[in-house]
């Protein structure tokens, strides 16, 4: 076994529930175009870390999570794109078909550039570009659901309790708000953001942000017709941009120019 503390009869517990909630996943997708797959996982998580306990219960844990988000999520996502075919009046066969096709090439494509980046990128080092926040935010929840709240750090119980009351009482108040004035109470769920993948997602957001704006006051019909278009290349831009970097890196080609921006006590 890959993971020893992760015993069969816990994985087929974890396939024999995975189907009922990946069914309410797909139903809550549909209605809200909003996967809640990181939140069945971290069900599968907590369950297991606790089912284990010590011996083992955060390697358990997490990968129950993992088996639980992927089943979760490709089940989201399929009831997608058969949406999509319907009404676009796509073939139902030719989709599974498809969907067959892209699974097998995913089985060998996704190893390959984890592999990639493996070998050309520190991943999960804090000062790597790639530092996987997600990957110590989760390694945590393991060690709660095995230690419970005690393992948290001082007063970070009362921190959580109250940002998310802040952030309920802050939506609340754009909603209570008129809208000359809720324009300008920032969103919540997009302040955080920044602080799981970094200052620079801020900035690429920051700038498509200003193009809009631009764009808007130059032709708003064009913006609203293709905004999302423009925004969904560039975003798949700059994602299909780092296999590239990967390969540059692993052949010790370095770039011409770097900027480096610091204190200046530190330059």
């Amino acid at each position: 076994m890959i993971f020893p503390p992760l015993k069969w009869y816990l994985v087929l517990c974890s396939y024999i529930l995975a189907p009922a909630l990946a069914f309410c996943n797909s139903y809550g997708t549909g209605l809200t175009d909003w996967s809640l797959a990181s939140t069945y996982g971290k069900i599968g998580l907590f369950i297991m870390a606790s089912l284990v306990g010590n011996h083992g219960g955060v390697i358990a844990g997490l990968a129950a999570c993992g088996v639980m988000m992927s089943i979760v999520s490709t089940a989201a996502d399929l009831m997608q794109d058969f949406k999509t075919g319907y009404l676009t009046l796509s073939s139902a066969k030719s989709m599974f078909v498809s969907q067959l096709l892209g699974t097998a090439m995913g089985c060998v494509i996704a190893p390959l550039t984890f592999w990639l980046y493996w070998s050309a990128f520190d991943i999960g080092s804090p000062d790597s570009p790639y530092k996987a926040p997600y990957a110590v935010i989760y390694r945590e929840m393991a060690i709660l659901g095995v230690e419970g709240f005690s393992e948290l750090p001082k007063h970070c119980l009362a921190l959580c309790c109250g940002f998310f009351v802040a952030a309920l009482a802050i939506n609340l108040l754009r909603e209570i708000t008129p809208k000359k004035v809720s324009q300008f109470i920032p969103i919540p769920m997009a302040m955080a953001v920044p602080f799981y993948i970094g200052a620079y997602f801020a900035i690429d957001m920051f700038v498509g942000t200003v193009i809009l704006f631009v764009w808007e006051r130059i032709n708003r019909k064009d913006a609203e017709d293709y905004a999302g278009a423009v925004a969904s290349g560039l975003i798949c831009g700059d994602g299909i941009w780092t296999i590239p970097s990967a390969i540059l890196s692993i052949c010790r080609i370095n770039p011409p120019i770097c900027m480096y921006f610091g204190p200046a006590s530190s330059s």
